[in-house]
């Protein structure tokens, strides 16, 4: 059995967290968004969803893991993954960033960063490792053309 730990280290317990966080902070803010931060981060919120969604049914159509740290059977690399190599951490940071602004916490705007950081760390460095050694060159001309987080090269 793996320690309980382990099971929860995986990339929407670390965003929970950073909410969780977030939320704490909104009510030590001052305000500095209002309704217009209501709107904006309802939006990044929505397409982070959206987003989250689109490549998760990517992933699963090429019948490939959506589990961190386990070893991936096909390379995904058109519809949203010719945007990012890593469209569902996008997706939670955009969640993130929609989370900060809707609950008016702007002295939690660096979280933001610090969990870009952090999955960055954790997880997309082991994941890419795994891509290029099960795809070798088609995952290094994928890495080539498409950013880590966003944009084509």
């Amino acid at each position: 059995m793996r320690p309980l730990l382990a099971e929860i280290d995986i990339p929407p317990s670390w965003l929970a967290l950073h909410v969780a966080v977030a939320w704490v902070l909104s009510f030590v803010s001052p305000t500095l968004f209002g309704v217009v931060g209501d709107w904006v981060g309802k939006a990044l919120v929505t397409v982070g969803i959206g987003i989250m969604a689109g490549a998760a049914v990517q992933m699963l159509l090429s019948r490939t893991t959506i589990i961190p740290r386990r070893d991936p059977n096909a390379l995904v690399t058109t519809g949203l993954f010719s945007l990012s190599r890593n469209p569902i951490y996008f997706a939670d940071a955009l969640i993130l960033l929609g989370a900060v602004l809707w609950l008016d916490a702007i002295l939690a705007l660096p979280l933001v960063l610090t969990f870009v950081l952090l999955i960055q760390l954790r997880f997309i460095q082991d994941e890419e490792a795994r891509l290029k050694a099960a795809f070798g060159a088609d995952f290094d001309d994928w890495a080539a053309r498409t950013h880590r987080w966003i944009g084509r090269k």
